[in-house]
């Protein structure tokens, strides 16, 4: 027989930090009577017990000993041939139109665990079903497929103003994004409003990647800081739709110093280490550094986005004409796919050159 234990870390969170009460902690009772029935199992009673959970790092230790749970399965993210893989089982049942590219759809889900994808084949299901559809199309999927990443669409009353100034945002990201070679490819930006967000702009690597270069890390930065920069650049004002922005940016920056050693700190082990209280449940994560070594770090995290703004406010400035020209028919059209976007750009390396042409003359 399997027994399966789900969200093990519920129960098997590392003992002795209930503040002098774990004698009388359910939940280490439960612990210890689950070490104790594990260590009562024989080769002979042809048991096997498996456990998931997403924080192996707060597992008490006796958990991990030889003979308990002494096997560990690290489940990654599926890449191209494993979403093609489950979208095949979970497609299954469902009427589509035969113009659905099930090759383009796993190459459009890159970063899609297993429940997204689907949850995203049964939301393109829902939304056949809502215009009485029989077959389901490639349409369904895009939408569906947005809604798990960003949100359900929002109908939100704009001014003409404040839809033109989510435009410039937008077309902001969706520039720098385009002309900086480290980032990926925008996919889609779009000022129609999802979720919390008045716009979004999308871009997702053409294959899975599994490495990541500071160059491209930086330049990540700058597209991030790129709606901000266009707020400045565009109407000398800043609003309050860049907060996620920053809030992103800021945390890339300091995994950048603290994770990565990606500053002139240098290659030292910076990062935050999580401290159990009473009950075995977390308080946050506590520094590992001194007041004075906290402070350079912030100095570095502000170096990195700093720069990364000023980056995004140069290439907008250099590049006005062609932000006016994106802003120009999202507000006509609203979304601008791939295509479309890029044929407003051109290549990114063209317009570089235009650049550096401009400049000589």
């Amino acid at each position: 027989s399997i027994i399966f234990i789900d969200e093990i870390d519920a129960i098997g969170r590392t003992r002795g930090a209930g503040g002098g009460m774990s004698g009388h902690d359910e939940r280490e009772q439960t612990l210890n009577q689950i070490l104790v029935e594990m260590d009562g199992f024989t080769p002979s009673d042809n048991v096997i017990v498996v456990a998931a959970t997403n924080r192996p790092d707060v597992l008490d230790a006796a958990l991990l000993r030889p003979g308990r749970f002494d096997r560990k399965v690290n489940l990654d993210l599926p890449d191209i041939a494993g979403r093609k893989a489950i979208i095949e089982i979970h497609r299954k049942g469902k009427p589509f139109m035969k113009e659905v590219s099930w090759d383009r759809v796993s190459e459009r889900t890159v970063g899609f665990s297993g429940a997204d994808l689907e949850n995203m084949l049964n939301e393109a299901a829902i939304l056949a079903a809502r215009e009485a559809r029989k077959e389901i199309g490639m349409k369904d999927i895009e939408e569906a497929a947005l809604k798990v990443e960003i949100g359900p669409e929002k109908k939100r009353l704009q001014s003409t103003r404040e839809r033109k100034m989510t435009a410039y945002h937008e077309a902001g990201h969706a520039v720098v994004g385009h002309l900086l070679p480290g980032n990926d490819p925008v996919r889609r930006v779009s000022i129609v409003s999802r979720g919390l967000a008045l716009g979004f702009t999308l871009s997702r690597p053409k294959t899975d990647k599994y490495q990541t270069t500071k160059t491209e890390l930086i330049d990540r930065l700058a597209m991030m800081l790129g709606g901000r920069a266009a707020e400045k650049v565009v109407y000398d004002e800043l609003t309050a739709g860049a907060a996620n922005d920053i809030e992103n940016a800021t945390r890339l920056a300091r995994r950048m110093v603290v994770d990565f050693g990606m500053s002139d700190i240098g290659p030292l082990a910076l990062g935050q280490s999580t401290e159990l209280g009473i009950w075995g449940m977390s308080y946050g994560d506590q520094v590992r550094v001194s007041e004075d070594m906290q402070a350079k770090i912030d100095t570095e995290v502000k170096k990195l986005v700093d720069a990364a703004y000023i980056t995004a406010e140069t290439v907008l400035k250099k590049q006005r004409k062609t932000l006016d020209k994106v802003v120009e028919q999202l507000m006509k059209v609203e979304t601008l796919e791939q295509d479309s976007f890029e044929k407003i750009m051109g290549s990114p390396k063209a317009s570089l050159d235009e650049d550096e042409k401009t400049s000589t003359d």
